[in-house]
């Protein structure tokens, strides 16, 4: 047999790197259920063999994606100012204005893939909204923590309520992704964070008089 006709079966090699990030840009686009592995390997410049092979499924590619986007800037900016930031306030104002920021950029999807990617998945992907749901919850826990703390340490008055606060700039980050895949641009999103962070309780030395 030929040499050509040894190689003929073998899977063409493609850039995995760069196939993902293209699943990422699709599902952060159009969600979850929406996008049909057609879409993904045409998107990703694969054939459906060489998805299974290096992905697993589709359920297995949009973890990895949601993964990947997670430590990307615009998925770790939020979790990057909790850590950095040395008061909870400066935190929580360095999230919403980034937010702002990055939500509305045209150099990728709108909004926020962990937050809009599960919208109107059907009861036999119920897994992926749950995925999803648990990574938005961490993300919570770990606001609510860092807010917990600054109470502790006098940063936050002791009546200040961390989980109801925590709660409250959750429901705000989310609200901005979807303002911003409905349309929102940079400047009406940064009102909404300036908003936002004057339900602050209490005086901050970091906040505008």
């Amino acid at each position: 047999m030929s040499q050509a006709g040894t190689t003929r079966g073998r899977p063409r090699t493609f850039d995995r790197d760069a196939a993902l990030a293209a699943a990422i840009r699709l599902f952060w686009a159009r969600g979850y259920e929406a996008t049909s592995l057609n879409e993904l390997t045409e998107a990703m410049g694969i054939r459906p063999g060489s998805l299974y092979a290096a992905f697993g499924d589709k359920k297995a590619l949009f973890k990895e994606a949601v993964q990947v986007y997670a430590h990307s800037p615009a998925g770790a900016f939020a979790g990057a100012a909790l850590r950095e930031e040395p008061t909870a306030y400066r935190a929580v104002a360095r999230m919403l204005r980034e937010a702002a920021a990055i939500y509305p950029d045209p150099s990728h999807p709108a909004g926020c893939l962990t937050i809009s990617a599960a919208t109107n998945v059907t009861v036999q992907d119920a897994d992926i909204a749950d995925f999803l749901r648990d990574l938005r919850n961490a993300n919570l826990a770990a606001l609510r923590e860092r807010l917990s703390t600054a109470r502790q340490e006098g940063e936050l008055h002791a009546d200040a309520d961390p989980a109801a606060l925590a709660g409250y700039f959750a429901v705000t980050i989310q609200g901005m992704s979807q303002r911003a895949r409905d349309g929102a641009d940079a400047a009406e999103l940064a009102q909404i964070a300036e908003m936002a962070l004057a339900a602050w309780p209490g005086r901050h030395p970091d906040r505008p008089s």
